[in-house]
């Protein structure tokens, strides 16, 4: 069953992307994952959903836009090794994808609008380099019913080894400003607390930071923890 078509949205450029200063975060030694200390323990682990990249080495690129519309957004991301006390680790592959304002993901049928299996846009691979960041320019996602906004995330070592796939939930409050704009579809129908992926484990979820305007962009920074 298809689900329920939405009204399409406007244009937007991309106008001043919003810059953040890179995060740096300290954590007492953790030799596994079972360590005490929640501060250095690796993020959660979420479903990679219903529609995954089905081919990221084919995807290598910072722009993941493609023909999308809507509010900037610049995604960073800082990779730590919960094996050595959360040091920021260079090279590891950082794959994403998001939905776009209407809530469609590409690379896939049935989907709010129809049929983007010839589609490969909002989604992307990049390496994390000296500062363990890799970074992304893409568009503040949109929602679809029964899911809050989020984008989808996984990380590989070099031999394409998955070493963990988890979810990040966006601020209610930023999302909602987001939404009034005519590029999108209204109001979220589900929130962070009551999304499924997210129950028991949303403040580990939650973007680190989303700063920005309507106007300019946001820029969101997650450090994104695992055992590599």
């Amino acid at each position: 069953m298809k689900r329920k078509t939405f009204l399409k949205n406007g244009i937007i450029g991309l106008g001043s992307l919003v810059a953040v200063p890179s995060i740096l975060s300290a954590c007492s030694k953790n030799d596994d994952d079972s360590n005490s200390n929640s501060s250095c323990q690796p993020s959660p682990k979420e479903t990679a959903g219903p529609f995954p990249i089905k081919s990221p080495a084919s995807l290598v690129k910072a722009n993941i836009i493609g023909d999308r519309e809507g509010v900037p957004l610049i995604i960073k991301i800082i990779v730590q090794n919960t094996k050595f006390n959360c040091a920021l680790t260079q090279g590891i592959k950082v794959d994403i994808w998001q939905c776009d304002s209407h809530g469609n993901y590409s690379e896939y049928n049935d989907q709010l609008e129809g049929d983007f299996t010839a589609n490969n846009f909002l989604r992307g691979r990049q390496e994390t380099d000296v500062n363990g960041e890799a970074t992304f320019v893409s568009l503040y996602p949109g929602w679809y019913p029964g899911r809050a906004p989020h984008l989808h995330l996984e990380l590989k070592n070099d031999q394409d080894k998955s070493l963990l796939v988890t979810q990040i939930a966006f601020p209610e409050d930023i999302s909602t400003q987001v939404y009034t704009t005519a590029k999108y579809n209204g109001n979220f129908d589900t929130s962070n607390a009551s999304d499924d992926p997210f129950e028991g484990s949303l403040d580990r979820n939650m973007a680190d930071s989303v700063v920005g305007d309507i106007n300019s962009g946001y820029t969101l920074t997650k450090i994104v923890k695992a055992s590599i």
